[in-house]
């Protein structure tokens, strides 16, 4: 990580309030590919970990039982939470988590976790400990939009900034996923730089059907 988590959210919650108007069209499409691929059943727990100011969390809200928005920084969680509230909606609890750390009591169920424009932060060491806590949480599927390099990254184009960013090559992330015993069943190129993976969970059929 090239800042520090209190670093980030800092910065995050400085650029709150303008933070939703301030988003590339890439950022939309990934985000709406994101919401898209996680279809929740009404009965799903949804994990959204990076949540920022709810673009998914919000937006699964109607379609999920809950949605657990877990993000570092206050000032974003603030904003999901006037939006939350201006929705009426009353099944989306923003809270403080990190992604190696979501803070999710032990005994609740998480059904799909999704996250969008946020991992990019971390090293890749840390992403893989990162999907590694999503795949601690039992959920069935991981749907993630991200900064992710396709080709050999490029420090001039839009979506990579050296002083805070840190993509991983969209390789890398795959291997973490089946690392994990989740098959990746999507890959979405929304930009040179910008993906949407989609991660099912093996269950034991499928990995014996794969070893043999």
């Amino acid at each position: 990580m090239k800042r520090t988590v209190e670093e980030h959210a800092a910065r995050f919650s400085e650029k709150a309030a303008e933070y939703d108007d301030s988003k590339s069209d890439e950022y939309h499409a990934c985000a709406g590919l994101v919401i898209d691929y996680a279809d929740p059943n009404p009965d799903d727990v949804v994990l959204d970990l990076g949540a920022g100011t709810g673009a998914i969390a919000l937006a699964l809200a109607d379609d999920a039982e809950r949605v657990l928005a877990r993000d570092i920084s206050e000032g974003m969680m603030d904003e999901g939470r006037r939006k939350a509230d201006e929705r009426g909606l009353d099944n989306v609890e923003f809270a403080y988590g990190e992604f190696r750390e979501p803070e999710v009591d032990p005994d609740q169920r998480v059904d799909v976790v999704t996250s969008n424009f946020a991992l990019h932060h971390l090293a890749d060491d840390e992403k893989r400990e990162a999907i590694r806590e999503m795949a601690a949480t039992g959920a069935r599927r991981v749907v993630l939009g991200d900064v992710a390099f396709f080709e050999s990254p490029d420090p001039d184009a839009p979506f990579y900034g050296p002083k805070v960013d840190d993509p991983a090559t969209v390789g890398t992330l795959v291997e973490a996923f089946t690392a994990e015993g989740f098959a990746v069943t999507a890959v979405e190129r929304v930009h040179d730089q910008v993906a949407v993976i989609v991660a099912e969970r093996l269950d034991d059929g499928d990995e014996t059907a794969l070893s043999r």
